[in-house]
């Protein structure tokens, strides 16, 4: 979608969590891109490597009173759903983290691919942690600072994160950055429903035969079944890719696989 549209391609590495992180891992899945024929148009950004920018962004939304620090643990929330509407009488934990305050409004946006999605932010989000209480920094935050500093235009993800989009809308309004374009790709399930990823032992892509791979995901895309029939080499698939594809045929639902 990036370079169909002439624009530039970024990988970002969102390594904000060490403690659930396999050592070299992030490597391994770039070696994969490459051998896809992926290579990133700009150096790779780390997120553990930016947390002074998260920190600035912090410091601003604190001196507006925009965020605050908060102790309830998890339990204390568990009533409801871990939806923190307010700070229990007795929090329970022994740090606190830091939350967005959340307005009671609608949010709405225009999705690339599902078209309008509106969110209640008090009632389906509720205040929202912005660092954690173990001091690490949450996800929705450090990408709001990453896409304004990396001028990012367009963001394309899976449709398991739309729900995620108003929450960053709304941080965008609050630290005055633009909004990008979003756009959510369907999610690929296995025959049981379930979505096809690591924590569920799925198995990965072959980075030594990628043809067959992207030829699938050409097809789940939504794009003409025989588009790449013809391709013998990953240059030339992803350049004829490049030229044929057709964001108006991406599927609106989640995709099942057969296996």
């Amino acid at each position: 979608m990036a370079r169909h549209q002439g624009g530039e391609w970024l990988v970002r590495i969102e390594d904000l969590d060490p403690p659930r992180e396999i050592a070299g891992m992030a490597e391994q899945q770039l070696a994969t891109l490459a051998a896809f024929g992926m290579v990133p148009d700009s150096p790779v950004v780390r997120q553990s490597e930016r947390g002074e920018l998260y920190d600035q962004a912090l410091r601003r939304l604190c001196d507006r009173s925009e965020a605050y620090a908060c102790w309830c643990s998890r339990s204390d929330l568990a009533a409801g759903n871990g939806i923190h509407d307010q700070c229990v009488e007795r929090p329970s934990g022994l740090q606190a983290a830091w939350r967005l305050r959340v307005p009671d409004r609608d949010l709405a946006f225009v999705d690339g691919v599902r078209g309008r999605y509106s969110q209640s932010l008090r009632r389906e989000s509720g205040d929202f942690v912005l660092r954690r209480a173990d001091g690490l920094w949450a996800y929705q935050l450090a990408v709001v600072v990453d896409d304004a500093e990396q001028g990012i235009t367009d963001v394309v993800r899976g449709a398991d994160l739309i729900d995620s989009t108003p929450r960053q809308i709304l941080l965008q309004e609050r630290l005055g950055l633009a909004t990008p374009s979003y756009a959510h790709l369907p999610t690929v399930l296995g025959p049981d429903g379930s979505k096809l990823a690591k924590s569920l032992a799925s198995l990965p892509v072959d980075a030594g035969n990628p043809l067959p791979c992207l030829r699938m995901a050409w097809r789940l895309l939504g794009q003409d079944p025989h588009g790449l029939d013809s391709t013998e080499t990953i240059a030339r698939t992803l350049a004829v890719a490049q030229s044929a594809f057709d964001p108006g045929r991406i599927p609106t639902i989640d995709l099942t696989l057969a296996m």
